[in-house]
């Protein structure tokens, strides 16, 4: 467009003289600057956009450690069986090194030191007895209201809150339950027998009677006459034991009526 036929210069030229107009419509008009916006973002800009992002995936990230996992359900770990023992694993030699860990878990608990004569009471011993761990003990039932029970015998490879599982020598799992009656679960060996109403006993050497000097002794089984007429019996109630190991650890017992006594 030329300055002649432009209309801000002939608007000018009616209010200002021609050479005051033509000056007027160079300076403000056709030598003006024009400011542009940049097309491309600002740097800062940018920087807080990655920023923002950055604090939202923390703060996911956070949320999601927070979130424990969910526990299984009963029928998810009877699906899974997490708890069931592997038909190759149900041998009698592969749970003597237990027992013998349990031996010494229970010196301890006692106060039982090698080479010296222990003496422990049934007042001093009752509650370090009863809030105990017995996988790993040597269980036998000496009274039940299934006769046909007494005598089981065996090491203690699962103490639930109502059973009490033994591994046999005859590599037989025997779970003792809460239901009375003999029942076939899953395998012949597996027979669920009551831990209520039964009366189990076991045997605690003296230190000096089962200590070995080499491997071989100290994994060797333990039978009733390498024991010694010193070692200590004990006869538990399994009316009384109707806990988990963990929940009798802190259970506090006291003293009640036992009418099936």
């Amino acid at each position: 467009m030329t300055a002649t036929s432009h209309i801000a210069l002939e608007l000018l030229n009616k209010a200002h003289p021609p050479e005051a107009a033509s000056a007027i419509f160079t300076e403000k008009v056709l030598h003006k600057a024009l400011h542009l916006r940049p097309t491309s973002p600002d740097p800062n800009s940018r920087d807080a956009r990655a920023h923002r992002r950055l604090q939202r995936l923390r703060k996911k990230e956070k949320a999601r450690r927070r979130q424990r996992p969910r526990p299984l359900s009963a029928k998810e770990k009877r699906i899974t069986g997490i708890y069931e023992i592997p038909k190759e694993s149900q041998k009698y030699e592969i749970y003597v090194p237990l027992h013998r860990m349990w031996l010494g878990y229970i010196w301890e608990i006692l106060g039982m030191v090698k080479g010296k004569q222990n003496w422990v009471t049934a007042q001093g011993a009752g509650a370090k007895i009863a809030s105990a761990d017995f996988h790993g003990a040597k269980l036998a039932v000496v009274r039940s209201k299934c006769v046909s029970l007494v005598g089981l015998r065996g090491i203690v490879v699962r103490d639930t809150k109502f059973t009490f599982q033994l591994i046999t020598k005859k590599n037989g799992l025997k779970s003792l339950s809460v239901s009375f009656d003999l029942v076939e679960t899953m395998t012949e060996s597996i027979v669920v027998i009551p831990k209520n109403h039964t009366i189990f006993r076991f045997q605690i050497p003296q230190p000096d009677m089962v200590l070995g000097s080499s491997d071989a002794e100290r994994n060797k089984d333990i039978s009733d006459e390498d024991m010694g007429a010193d070692a200590l019996a004990f006869e538990i109630h399994g009316s009384s034991f109707e806990h988990r190991a963990v929940d009798r650890a802190t259970k506090k017992f006291k003293q009640r009526n036992m009418p099936e006594l």
